[in-house]
């Protein structure tokens, strides 16, 4: 990839490159007690050819905490800042310096989540540019008012946030630039009780290198979009752009070497069955669930309707066989199929589906689900076809990882997890023990998984996986600009 030949090296040279100070910040209940973290700076200088000399600096580092007696009505919200600064001198009075640079927060860690039903801000992120003012856009993050504060919602964000891209810096002598970074813990005279002891931690980065923060940065037109998620993930770690490597050294992972997207809202968003201005419309995007076997597996944003399992209430229940197969099968393989062109039906590769069926558990996590759905554990019958529904690990893990390890069954589980729709919704696995129940999302328990009748009427949203060479043409993978795939 062209992007990888000037960017790759950049951006695994960084850590040899620039020494930075750590953004550690905690919350309570709703009032927050900041203190200040040392009171050196750390400069780092990068030299040219010439005398010209670009040094970096980064302010304190911030220490909140967050213990639930820190906590009063009324008391206002409590802020951490620091400031990162960007010098450069030029070789002597006569000539004219211009370089090029970078500031990142890199979101390490983060278990806040959203205490109101409204999802006010908890964690608001401020910017103050060098010209003294304040950025209002950045990326796809969303401007919200929380405790009379207005600023970025970072609630429930990981990974790197770019907050200087490419920034230019010119100076004839000495030239100082400085941003001011800000973070807001918004009291909502409401019960935040439920992040009292989580926390958040960041690192400030500032240099000259590029850090790809997403799949575009690295994905230029005509490259296979499979290999561009596996070289991001390679290249940047887990947890950027929301992407997870599967392997055996992921904690609670599936352990099958499947890239998934896990969280709350990934730049995932694929255009397929249009082009043009009709990929803005939602009812033609769909989102990547990950990468299988070197094949990007998709699921479509919403529902394509609400449809029965199964209609036959005399003799056909929830059971898949050579023969036999529920109507859930021809509304995926016929009703929906044929609703799309031969040129987008040649982009999707026939699928083993495991329907065998397994039992239902109101204690099993996203692995344990994972092991006896599709794992080694499975048993049962298996069905190749080109359409059908995720699977219960697959939603699973599309939650935060902190989601890993708490039972599917619970309450909430659509908290911080893109592929609930607020909706219930069938799977593609059934019930084992019975013929006539099949798994789906309850929207009563937030997102917890049940079972229902197979002659229930819930939404279906249609899920599959796309040839092997499918490459991208354009796009960031947002919902405004999301992926547009090359057709042969």
């Amino acid at each position: 990839m062209n992007k990888l030949n000037s960017k790759k090296v950049l951006a695994l040279s960084f850590l040899g490159v620039i020494t930075f100070i750590a953004v550690v910040i905690g919350a309570t209940y709703a009032y927050f007690t900041a203190q200040g973290g040392g009171t050196g700076n750390i400069n780092v200088n990068a030299n040219t050819a010439t005398t010209d000399n670009l040094s970096f600096q980064v302010g304190n580092a911030i220490s909140l905490t967050a213990n639930q007696e820190d906590f009063g009505i009324g008391m206002g919200n409590k802020t951490g800042s620091t400031t990162a600064r960007a010098m450069l001198t030029a070789n002597n009075a006569t000539n004219t310096a211009t370089r090029n640079y970078y500031v990142y927060l890199d979101i390490t860690s983060n278990n806040f989540e959203y205490t109101t039903d409204d999802e006010q801000a908890e964690l608001l992120l401020k910017i103050t540019d060098p010209d003294g003012t304040e950025v209002i856009t950045l990326g796809s993050l969303e401007r919200k008012t929380s405790g009379g504060e207005t600023g970025f919602d970072i609630t429930t964000q990981t990974g790197l946030i770019t907050i200087a891209d490419n920034y230019e810096i010119t100076s004839t002598g000495t030239v100082t630039q400085e941003w001011q970074i800000e973070v807001i813990f918004a009291n909502l005279d409401s019960d935040q009780n439920a992040n009292t002891g989580k926390s958040f931690t960041a690192n400030l980065i500032i240099q000259e290198e590029f850090i790809p923060t997403m799949v575009a940065d690295i994905c230029e037109s005509g490259d296979n979009l499979a290999s561009c998620i596996a070289e991001f993930n390679t290249l940047v770690g887990d947890g950027a752009d929301s992407i997870y490597y599967h392997d055996v050294d992921l904690a609670n992972g599936a352990q099958d070497n499947s890239y998934r997207y896990s969280g709350a809202n990934p730049n995932n968003y694929v255009c397929f069955g249009a082009t043009g201005a009709d990929c803005q419309n939602s009812e033609n995007q769909y989102r990547i669930i990950g990468v299988f076997n070197n094949q990007v597996k998709l699921i479509k944003a919403t529902s394509y309707g609400s449809y029965v399992w199964e209609q036959d209430w005399n003799t056909q229940g929830n059971t898949w066989d050579g023969t036999s197969k529920p109507d859930i099968y021809t509304t995926l393989n016929t009703t929906y199929y044929n609703t799309l062109s031969s040129e987008w039906q040649n982009l999707i590769v026939e699928t083993i589906w495991q329907v065998g069926g397994m039992a239902y558990s109101n204690t099993n996590t996203a692995k344990q689900y994972y092991d006896i759905e599709v794992g080694t554990g499975q048993s049962g019958y298996e069905e190749t076809m080109k359409i059908g529904l995720m699977f219960v690990s697959d939603y699973g893990y599309g939650a935060s990882p902190e989601k890993w390890t708490t039972a599917l069954y619970e309450e909430n589980y659509g908290t911080d997890n893109w592929l609930y729709i607020e909706d219930p919704e069938w799977f593609i696995s059934r019930k084992a023990s019975l013929t006539y129940d099949a798994f789906a999302v309850s929207s009563f328990s937030g997102g917890g998984v049940f079972f229902a009748s197979v002659h229930a009427t819930i939404a279906v949203r249609p899920s599959f996986s796309l040839t092997s060479t499918a490459t991208i043409s354009s796009g960031t993978g947002t919902s405004t600009d999301p992926f547009v795939l090359n057709l042969d």
